[in-house]
């Protein structure tokens, strides 16, 4: 089987959560295929890292550092920007084409004769494929260690028949409660699944309900709760230390404590959300080295340094054929907050022309109230997505929002249209989904 083939089989059995909502999830199911695969989700260690915002960020920078401490390391995460390579990755390089056409091709030969012989009751979903290709990739690459991000909710999601030497709970808010849950209590319930018995868990206080479930869980089961606050600086996105250097290369840069030594922190994640992510990354590497992982405070620093997590507020300075740039996939309320908040730290005297595209089952007229009235215009646009809103549907939901609204058919039209209205001195911000960022980033060339 070719790549192509292979890709286009994967994206046919339903992205991401086009699934039909009557299938029933089941970690039963995973188990069943990956048994009949050999069990490789048993042949590598692993941490795994759940939350609703900031898990993917988290994820990054730990195996980043793992890296930077010469550990062989394996990085799951989702979605994807451009290429569905991207999600599998050993010391920060994709999954090649053809180790995915060839694992895609056997575990789907697998998957087919579990269902023909009934022991499956229907073909495993994109994600439960995906997550499969990328365990039995990375049993085969001698890690000593993968970071696995959860795809949803935690207790149900297909990463979670591992069984983790650690656990890490990022923030929780409300997303995806079609699925999860209606309250920030009940989905931080599906996000405490990741915890074993006995166990270590590494998270950071935050809402109340959600602070009282994580709690509560570690108690019903013996696990040990390591807070990641001594690794979270106090320090305001406005000062003028926060950002250093041009647009490009805009960093946090402060000094920390850890492992007995001081270290200068010097992250690429720009916004005061991410110290936070840093912060778990940092206390998770921690526990690691406690665990007998070679890992350093000197390769902590130069891990956080060399950080790369495309598309969350990533900046291009303006040339003399573009305008500036933001990237960021902020997806709900709480992203949206936090793109708000960075932005007005950023930029707080600059034209904004937002181009906006979201996903039908996401929160778009609270997304919309959040981030609208920053904006001078509006461009909205749709993925290549049987999940995106229309552009209709994203205006309707903005009905209360007094911004100028412009419809546009796709990305690169709509990338054509804000430059336009941008001009020299304003600056573009494409947000809203994971899938109208790396549209644009593709469009535009940049490298993801």
């Amino acid at each position: 089987m070719s790549y192509e083939a292979a890709v286009a089989h994967i994206y046919a059995l339903g992205y991401e959560l086009a699934d039909t909502p009557s299938r029933k999830f089941d970690l039963a199911y995973m188990r069943v295929l990956l048994h009949a695969m050999g069990n490789p989700e048993r042949r590598f260690r692993n941490v795994l890292i759940a939350g609703t915002n900031g898990k993917g960020s988290t994820a990054a920078t730990l195996a980043s550092i793992l890296k930077a401490s010469r550990l062989r390391s394996g990085l799951y995460t989702s979605p994807h920007l451009v290429r569905v390579n991207e999600r599998i990755r050993v010391n920060g390089t994709e999954i090649g084409d053809e180790d995915f056409a060839s694992l895609y091709a056997t575990t789907e030969r697998i998957a087919e004769h579990l269902v023909g012989s009934g022991k499956l009751p229907w073909h495993p979903s994109f994600f439960e494929m995906l997550t499969a290709i990328a365990f039995q990739f990375f049993s085969q690459q001698n890690l000593d260690l993968a970071v696995l991000e959860v795809g949803m909710g935690g207790r149900l999601d297909a990463t979670n028949v591992v069984e983790p030497i650690l656990s890490v709970i990022t923030d929780i808010s409300l997303d995806h409660e079609k699925f999860l849950g209606e309250t920030v209590g009940a989905i931080a319930r599906e996000k405490a699944g990741i915890m074993r018995p006995g166990g270590v868990v590494v998270t950071l206080p935050q809402q109340p309900e959600a602070n009282d479930v994580i709690g509560n869980t570690a108690l019903e089961l013996d696990a040990s709760v390591v807070s990641a606050v001594p690794y979270v600086p106090p320090v305001s996105p406005a000062s003028p230390s926060y950002f250093a250097g041009a647009a490009r290369d805009c960093v946090s840069r402060y000094p920390l404590y850890v492992m007995g030594s001081e270290i200068v922190v010097e992250t690429p994640l720009v916004g005061r959300h991410q110290l936070r992510n840093v912060g778990l990354a940092i206390a998770a590497a921690v526990e690691l080295a406690n665990e007998g992982f070679a890992i350093t405070p000197d390769s902590i620093a130069r891990g956080i340094r060399e950080t790369r997590w495309p598309g969350r507020f990533e900046m291009v300075a303006a040339t003399k054929e573009h305008p500036e740039y933001v990237f960021d996939v902020a997806h709900n309320p709480a992203g949206a907050w936090a793109l708000r908040s960075t932005l007005s730290a950023r930029y707080p005297d600059r034209r904004l022309i937002f181009i906006f595209g979201a996903m039908r089952d996401k929160a778009i007229p609270q997304m919309t109230e959040i981030l609208f009235p920053l904006a001078e215009r509006v461009i909205v646009t749709v993925a290549n997505n049987p999940r995106s809103a229309t552009t209709d549907e994203i205006r309707g939901a903005a009905i209360r929002t007094s911004v100028e609204i412009i419809l546009s058919g796709d990305v690169p039209s709509a990338l054509e249209a804000a430059q336009k209205f941008a001009g020299a001195d304003g600056v573009i911000v494409i947000t809203g989904s994971i899938y109208i960022v790396g549209k644009a980033m593709n469009a535009l060339g940049l490298r993801i």
